[in-house]
């Protein structure tokens, strides 16, 4: 019996951290270049913490990949690649940490908000698709 494989998805990654950042936006790089297919990374900026304050900036980037998962195993994957990097779920949501990975576009849908509420989301979201030549999200729209 033969297992169907998924037909390779394209998903694009908000990276953040603000402990080590260079460190752990570079090792979440590595990672998931040798476990995806990593296609484009966007520059990395420097943004101020959003929510909780009394925290250092944090860095944040963008990385498009292909990958033959699911959606949600895909998105498990990502969780799973925090915890091997050191991430810890604490009481504050916003708080500090090693590394954030949270899935922003698959396949051309846009999963959050975030995307029209944060430049630290869109700027790195819209460089790695201008560079990979992928239609951008669309302007949002006011009711």
């Amino acid at each position: 019996m033969t297992v169907a494989r998924e037909r390779p998805h394209l998903a694009v990654i908000s990276v953040g951290s603000n402990i080590e950042p260079d460190k752990y936006l570079e090792r979440a790089r590595q990672i998931l270049a040798a476990e995806t297919r990593l296609l484009s990374t966007s520059d990395i900026i420097e943004t101020a913490p959003v929510g909780f304050q009394d925290q250092p900036d944090f860095l944040n980037a963008a990385y498009l990949v292909e990958t033959e998962l699911a959606r949600d195993a895909f998105n498990g994957y990502l969780k799973a690649v925090e915890d091997r990097l050191g991430r810890v779920r604490g009481a504050i949501k916003s708080g500090p940490r090693t590394i954030d990975l949270d899935l922003v576009l698959w396949d051309g849908e846009l999963l959050t908000d975030d995307y029209y509420r944060y430049s630290y989301v869109s700027t790195p979201v819209d460089q790695v698709l201008r560079s990979a030549g992928v239609a951008l999200p669309p302007t949002r729209r006011n009711a």
